[in-house]
């Protein structure tokens, strides 16, 4: 039943990436609800919750909240011109802050109301339950989306690493583990985790060698006012172009190659991929403690064989995290559209100011004259 499963799973992911990165966003939306329900359901029953007043309802609203607050940021910073065009969403967009702080603390002063004598520490280890659930679930789920709004390829790579490590650890632990890893997860070995890692690394190479030459998975996704629809359709950046590295003398002798034509995403790509198999686990090793610490075998009985969504995304939260902070520190520079669109915002009075000052400095660097700016 596992493998038929798996592969079912498998099969179901190449289906969601055919259709898109909406269909793709949406898909997370639905896992992180589900992940979120997972832990509260074992929150309540493990602290036998069922006499508090207004709880699950708070739990939800708070989820509400969170969602509201990242998202519509997100919005605001992906889709501006929609934004701009649609009054409404351009209210919402101006006073967002404001308005996630209000329905966040109309939350607050509901569970202080709530208390009730017989009930406040329990009423308060759920407070908190809820609140490290959603900075576990909801807040790593949004960085999943940034990923994928860069281009689905820091989506798919870095999920697909952490699938295959998953399997081959398995595999290579299966035939020729003997060596006790962790004592969390008894069955996991040092010989599943080093041939996992290994056989990761050469997956991230070629599926990065695969994916960095189709517009579609390396664009980021833009939404276009002119069709009102969401592409994926740009020039590809250096990171996705061929280019020529020497091999290092060692290696010459042995292969007898002096050059070799790759992708730079895929020197990249090593990174997420030795990230995936020696950090992504301690995300898996994480979770078999929490649900040894609360005796339970898996968060739900969602998916016949495996557990819970939680079981099977525990690696990919802290796989999406790191993703997200390589591309903020190493790969993503200025934007240039986020900066007009901050322009664009100011009074007109700011806008002429910026743009006197913007031409003094390109007339100091010599990039433009004075016939220039009379033509």
């Amino acid at each position: 039943v596992r493998g038929i499963l798996t592969l079912a799973m498998i099969a179901f992911f190449f289906i969601i990436i055919y259709l898109g990165p909406m269909v793709l966003m949406m898909i997370v939306m639905c896992v992180q609800i589900k992940c979120f329900h997972e832990i509260i359901t074992i929150g309540y029953n493990v602290y036998h919750s069922y006499d508090l007043p207004w709880f699950r309802t708070l739990s939800w609203y708070f989820l509400l909240c969170v969602n509201y607050f990242f998202y519509g940021g997100t919005v605001t910073d992906y889709f501006f011109t929609l934004v701009q065009r649609e009054e409404p969403l351009w209210i919402l967009s101006k006073y967002h802050r404001f308005i996630s702080f209000t329905l966040y603390l109309t939350g607050f002063c509901m569970f202080v109301l709530s208390l009730v004598k017989k009930h406040y520490r329990l009423q308060f280890y759920m407070f908190g339950w809820t609140h490290v659930t959603l900075l576990i679930v909801v807040t790593q789920s949004h960085l999943v989306i940034h990923n994928l709004f860069e281009g689905m390829i820091w989506f798919i790579v870095p999920i697909s690493c952490v699938i295959c490590n998953d399997i081959m650890a398995y595999m290579f632990g299966f035939f020729f583990g003997r060596t006790p890893l962790i004592k969390l997860s008894p069955k996991k070995t040092w010989e599943g985790f080093i041939g996992g890692c290994f056989a990761t690394v050469v997956f991230g190479l070629l599926l990065s060698y695969v994916m960095s030459g189709y517009r579609c998975f390396v664009c980021p996704v833009e939404y276009n006012n002119d069709t009102n629809s969401f592409t994926v359709d740009c020039e590809p950046s250096d990171l996705f172009r061929l280019q020529e590295y020497n091999i290092p003398g060692v290696i010459q002798s042995l292969i007898g190659w002096k050059t070799v034509r790759m992708y730079p995403f895929q020197i990249h790509s090593i990174a997420l991929s030795t990230f995936a198999s020696l950090i992504g686990p301690f995300g898996g090793f994480f979770a078999s403690g929490f649900k040894r610490a609360f005796k339970i075998k898996d968060f739900a009985n969602t998916i016949p064989g495996h557990g819970g969504i939680m079981d099977r995304f525990d690696c990919q939260y802290l796989m999406a995290t790191f993703v997200n902070v390589y591309i903020a520190s190493f790969i993503r520079g200025p934007n240039p559209s986020k900066l007009v669109q901050q322009f664009l915002t100011l009074r007109p009075d700011q806008q002429l100011h910026i743009f006197n000052t913007l031409r003094s400095h390109l007339m100091d660097k010599g990039m433009l004259t004075a016939a220039t700016e009379d033509e």
